[in-house]
């Protein structure tokens, strides 16, 4: 149950944090780094990143996000299956 409550928690912050830093380019004011939010991602809440690039039309054009999110969440998946698999 753990687990489920830090993943929905990683992830949303993970797409609350790609709205924020979206709504402060646009205001011109300070932003939060790219470090923290590919820090956010590797953590497992690449979803939450992914969901919020898309919902927020944020860093769709820089390529480290367009193919390094994805690629760390269809690996982030692999990694909690073979968890799931190998548990029994």
């Amino acid at each position: 149950m753990a687990v489920f409550i830090y993943a929905v928690l990683i992830n949303g912050y993970g797409f609350w944090i790609m709205g924020a830093d979206k709504r402060r380019a646009e205001q011109h004011r300070w932003r939060i780094s790219e470090k923290r939010i590919w820090l956010a991602a590797a953590m497992f809440g690449s979803l939450g990143v992914w969901l919020g690039m898309h919902a927020f039309r944020h860093k769709t054009k820089h390529r480290s996000f367009v193919y390094g999110v994805p690629l760390l969440f269809f690996a982030e998946s692999a990694l909690v299956l073979l968890y799931i698999i190998n548990r029994k």
